[in-house]
């Protein structure tokens, strides 16, 4: 470890706790990427886990340029939501009469977020982000009409 300091020129260098920060944020992601995949939408298992350690990790890598200053940090944060907009929006698709992959585009959003939030060390909220989530999906799913316009005229 020391020889890679001296080689790089980097006083601390622990991966211990990014290590940790990335397994949370990809574990907390996986069960959304996993619905999404059963439910055969175009981002699932792979893409999920991905935003959520992608966000986690810029926001990481973002904080020692950042220490002392809040308002830069909100600017990387910011960044980050433009960005996840953009490619949630790479998932909805509009047809002849509807629009699909709402869901799958306000899921990678809130996977973003879960990732940010991991990222600067708000454990509590991504875990409870991944599970309102999770909730939404699996239990308002039966409310979805199979046209797609989830007025809730299939209950019964």
């Amino acid at each position: 470890m020391e020889i890679f300091q001296q080689i790089f020129g980097l006083g601390d260098f622990n991966i211990v706790p990014h290590a940790v920060a990335l397994a949370v944020a990809y574990l907390l992601a996986l069960p959304i990427g996993w619905n999404r995949e059963r439910e055969e939408r175009s981002a699932g298992l792979r893409t999920f886990p991905l935003v959520a350690i992608a966000t986690c990790g810029l926001i990481q890598a973002a904080e020692p340029i950042t220490e002392g200053n809040p308002e830069a940090m909100a600017r990387i944060v910011e960044g980050l939501i433009t960005g996840m907009g953009f490619i949630g929006g790479g998932a909805i698709l509009r047809l002849k009469d509807s629009v699909k992959g709402t869901a799958t585009a306000a899921s990678l959003w809130v996977t973003g977020a879960i990732g940010a939030s991991v990222g600067l060390g708000s454990y509590d909220v991504a875990f409870m982000l991944s599970i309102a989530t999770l909730a939404t999906l699996w239990i308002m799913s039966p409310f979805k009409r199979k046209d797609g316009h989830g007025d809730g005229s299939n209950i019964g």
